[in-house]
């Protein structure tokens, strides 16, 4: 098996509750805003996740999401191994919103029919970052549109996970390459 299709099968049961972990949060809040799909779409740098098996050594972490024809959407995950410019690697995937939820839950699926929690707990209103978590509380990510946004402001989205319930220490920042 191809080591990207390793991490693909990983991603997919790690995100379908598959995989154990500690919780970092035993009381996941529901996400505080609805999400205008066509506000979230583009890209998304990591700043800072909870470790896990699929992003291992994985820096300069990016989120591409897009609209497919079939109306779902399009996810395109690259790391880079070791370092900002280390060895790419990428993992696509597909998503659909969670009737009833505003667009802030979805499913995200990088291996066949398996599907795994997405929530944004939180997100700027100008859609500048957002926070994604999942209901167990073992997988978190803070996303800026800005690689570099600053030690305040990424200070600042971890004092909003803190607040949402998450073990902060548990948090690994994420180098990107420099602007």
């Amino acid at each position: 098996m191809s080591s990207l299709r390793a991490v693909i099968l990983i991603l997919a049961l790690a995100l379908a509750g598959c995989a154990s972990g500690p919780s970092g949060n035993a009381a996941v809040p529901q996400p505080a805003k609805p999400v205008d799909l066509e506000q979230y779409l583009g890209r998304w740098y990591e700043l800072a996740r909870y470790e896990n098996s699929f992003e291992r050594g994985c820096e300069g972490v990016t989120a591409q999401y897009s609209k497919r024809p079939d109306g779902m959407i399009s996810v395109l995950n690259t790391c880079r191994d070791g370092a900002p410019d280390g060895k790419a690697r990428a993992a696509e995937g597909r998503a659909k919103v969670v009737e009833g939820s505003d667009g802030a839950k979805l499913k995200v699926s990088f291996f066949g029919p398996f599907f795994g929690d997405y929530w944004v707990l939180d997100r700027a209103d100008d859609y500048s970052w957002a926070i994604v978590g999942e209901p167990s509380g073992q997988y978190l990510w803070i996303l800026s549109r800005d690689p570099a946004p600053g030690e305040a402001v990424i200070e600042a989205h971890i004092a909003r996970a803190r607040a949402l319930g998450y073990d902060t220490a548990m948090i690994r920042r994420v180098k990107q390459p420099p602007a």
